[in-house]
């Protein structure tokens, strides 16, 4: 396994991030159990999750998961960088969602608990929260901060002029404020290039790019079964169907498959600290790793760039 430092701290984490949105829903605790168990022993040390992930209101499903192979011990807590968000509804009463002072306490609280662990190493603004002063949520942070409860902070889902209000905010503090943002970035999905990466790059944020294959669209053609066998797969595909046939070809003369070069991509972007692959099985774990070996060079990144075009920094992008 590779590693690099979170953005501009000094945490030290996998090239590659375990996703969890399938536990639950889509893998068995068992399986899930199998999965953790098996990122380790591949040194991933790196996993993110999210309040809502379970996707039944209030139960926190996928946390608990986490929580109860956290509590089979044998280290597996103390060499985990646990990444968890919150914004998502939890409740229908107020203040059961979105990012206030008192939902920011409550809800690590509940997080906590069902992690089963003291703190939470990066805890996460799922998305922006525009009602919400940055004095507020800062002073909110800090005292989890004080309390031993969260180690660093980080945002999802941000504009690249909300990531700047943050962390100029958190400057006049005195507070580190947000080590890193996870964004939708994919080859088809490009265009926070114009802003959020140039934003991140700027402030020193990690960039932990989620949907890495484009809902499995980038990994191959539709398939009759496994996770490409989905209607989102179906329609991405139709939609970009032209440049699609020509990344699997290219990925076929480069006798690498389409989803490790797809990785391997994102991997070779500056900003990008660590992609979140979300296997459903041990196998698709394993496989994921080929990305960290593949070498893209300059010809081969000209091509890519032909089939999916990027975006400039903006204003470059739309001005002069």
């Amino acid at each position: 396994m590779k590693y690099t430092n979170l953005g501009r701290t000094g945490l030290s984490v996998s090239r590659l991030c375990l996703g969890t949105m399938n536990f639950g829903p889509e893998t068995s605790e068992q399986d899930s159990f199998a999965i953790m168990d098996r990122a380790i022993e591949l040194g991933i040390n790196f996993f993110d999750t999210a309040d809502v992930y379970g996707w039944q209101k209030g139960e926190g499903i996928t946390e608990k998961i986490i929580g109860r192979w956290f509590a089979l011990g044998g280290g597996r807590r103390e060499k985990v960088v646990i990444a968890t968000k919150f914004y998502g509804d939890m409740g229908d009463w107020p203040n059961q969602s979105r990012v206030n002072a008192l939902y920011i306490r409550r809800a690590c609280e509940a997080s906590l608990r069902r992690l089963q662990t003291d703190f939470i190493d990066l805890y996460q603004m799922h998305h922006i929260w525009r009602d919400a002063p940055w004095e507020e949520t800062w002073e909110a942070y800090e005292n989890l901060v004080r309390q031993g409860k969260v180690v660093y902070t980080g945002s999802s889902n941000f504009g690249g002029w909300h990531i700047a209000k943050a962390n100029e905010a958190a400057k006049k503090r005195n507070f580190l404020g947000l080590v890193c943002e996870q964004s939708q970035y994919s080859l088809l999905v490009r265009n926070i290039e114009m802003e959020v990466v140039p934003a991140c790059a700027d402030y020193g944020l990690g960039l932990i790019p989620w949907s890495p294959l484009a809902g499995g669209a980038l990994a191959g053609p539709p398939a009759e079964t496994g996770r490409r066998s989905g209607k989102n797969v179906l329609s991405t595909y139709e939609k970009n169907k032209p440049a699609l046939e020509k990344w699997y070809g290219l990925c076929k003369t480069l006798n690498e498959e389409p989803a490790d070069v797809a990785l391997a991509w994102l991997l070779k972007q500056p900003v990008v600290t660590a992609p979140i692959i979300g296997p459903r099985s041990i196998a698709q774990l394993d496989n994921s790793l080929r990305a960290l070996e593949i070498s893209l060079d300059d010809a081969t990144l000209t091509k890519i760039d032909e089939i999916f075009p990027g975006f400039k920094t903006s204003p470059e992008h739309y001005s002069w």
